[in-house]
Formats: C-alpha cells, structure tokens, sequence
C-alpha cells in the first residue's frame, strides 16, 4: 500500500482525532476493567484483524523488525494506560503530545539526524508547560503525569525508529507485526499482573474503538505514511493528537482546567507545533 503524501497527511489527522478520543473513552473503560486486561483484548483484538487480512503479506524479516519496534509501541500504551488511571484524560493527552517534540530528538540521539538547537529550547518550554498544566515542579510531578511523559518518550522513539524501518517494507505487514508484538505481550502478563476476566458489558465499546480503529486500522495508516513522509513531517501533523485530546476532555469528560493549568495546556501545544515548525527547516550544519 503506497500513499501519495497529501492522501497521507489528510488520513494522519483522521487518526490523530480518533487517538484524542480514545482518551477519555479509555479513561472511562478503566473505571470497570484492569489496565493490562484491557490492553491484552484491545491488542489481542488488533492482532487477529490484522493477522487475518494482511497476515499473509508477512516475511521473517518484517515479522522480526516489526515485533521489536511493537515493544516499543507496547511500552508507551502501557505507561499511557497506566497514566489514565492517576490523572484526567486531558492532562495524559497533552503530556502524552510531548512525544512530537521528543521524536526528532530522539531522531538525532539514535540516528545522528541533523536538529536545530531551538529544538531543545522546546523541550525547556515543554517542561515549563508541563509544570504549569500539573501545578507541582518537575521533582514534584504525580505518577500519573509521570507515567504520561515516559509514554510520550516511548511513543517518540517508536515515530524515529519506523521512520527508518518502514521504508522498503510492506507497511500492512509492519503492522500485523507490531499488533502481534503488543498482544503477545499483554497476554503475557496480564495473568501475572491482574485477575483474568471477561470484559463486562460496557467496556467493549472501548475496546472495539481502540482495537480496530485506533490500533489495526490507525498503525496500518501510519506505518504506510511514514514510507512518504519524513519523521519531521509525521511528527507535525501528529500535533493535532493533544489538540484533540484537550478538545474530547473538556468536552465529553467535563475535565476543566485552572486558567494557570489552561496557560500549560497552550504552552504545551505551542512547543509542540513550534518544534515541528523549526524543524522543517534545514539544521545548521
């Protein structure tokens, strides 16, 4: 599957505003379900779709590379899940945006892509946004706001690392394999962790929603746009996931933010589109 870049972007921001979304309906889901229970079905969930339709297309190298970058990926909707059990929807997903701003970053610490220094002058404003929207220091940051911003590391080093495996690979294969990672995984431990149960009855909207739309279908969007687009360019139209986010919080949580925590929301945001912006443009060399 081969995107043009405009189709490419155009379907990005679709999956950004489902991703914002399933903020406060994960959110809500925890209140009756266990985080690993939860991410084992959704996962599990996500890895039949996908092994069932594109499991074929799958070779012994995608499969290899893609379930390595998956623990990656696992590693961030875990600490993200966890996070939306000790904070409000929209705190997890603005502080979970941070991982636009830290991808490019992390693209230079493991690849040696050129970055501009004001990229760090934005990871410094983050922080202050992050202080703000939280209302505690950066040595006072609660677990929840915690576990959020080691999610975004997780989920930036997933954008910097499948903008150099995908090209070259089937991008459905890539993401039957990282759904396969993520579900062995969570099967994995979710015996260890919790009580192993059946999702009650008002749990599956949830799991439907994250499984199929912002799992199967959503990865299989981004892995196949990152073949035409570069993790820069990724990164910036990603922004829109804690636009959305901060959007569905305040309107379908009823979170509401303190006009200080409101100045970090926008701080945060701002960071987040003017690293992208920066960045677009060529680094010093």
């Amino acid at each position: 599957m081969t995107l043009r870049p405009s189709v490419a972007t155009v379907l990005l921001i679709g999956v950004t505003a489902v991703w914002g979304w399933t903020f406060v309906v994960i959110h809500d889901a925890l209140a009756l379900y266990g985080v690993m229970a939860f991410l084992a079905v959704r996962f599990t969930l996500a890895a039949a779709i996908t092994g069932a339709i594109w499991g074929h297309r799958l070779d012994r190298a995608t499969l290899r590379v893609g379930m390595a970058i998956g623990l990656i990926l696992a590693a961030g909707y875990l600490l993200q899940t966890w996070s939306l059990r000790f904070t409000t929807a929209t705190n997890t997903g603005l502080i979970t945006g941070l991982f636009v701003v830290l991808a490019p970053v992390i693209d230079r610490m493991l690849y040696g892509t050129k970055l501009r220094p004001v990229a760090w002058l934005m990871v410094a404003l983050s922080v202050i946004g992050m202080t703000l929207l939280t209302g505690r220091l950066p040595t006072e940051f609660a677990l929840g706001d915690v576990l959020a911003f080691g999610c975004a590391v997780a989920f930036g080093a997933h954008i910097a690392v499948l903008s150099h495996a995908a090209p070259g690979r089937d991008p459905l294969a890539m993401t039957t394999a990282q759904m396969t990672s993520m579900a062995v995984l969570f099967v994995i431990l979710w015996p260890l962790t919790e009580t192993v149960q059946a999702p009650p009855r008002g749990v599956w909207f949830a799991i439907a929603l994250t499984g199929v739309v912002g799992s199967a279908v959503a990865y299989a969007i981004q892995t196949a746009a990152q073949k035409v687009l570069s993790t820069v360019r990724t990164s910036l139209i990603l922004t829109m996931e804690p636009v959305f986010a901060g959007f569905f919080g305040l309107t379908l949580a009823g979170d509401r933010l303190s006009p200080t925590q409101f100045a970090g929301g926008l701080l945060i945001i701002g960071a987040v589109v003017a690293s992208e912006l920066f960045a677009t443009r060529p680094a010093d060399p």
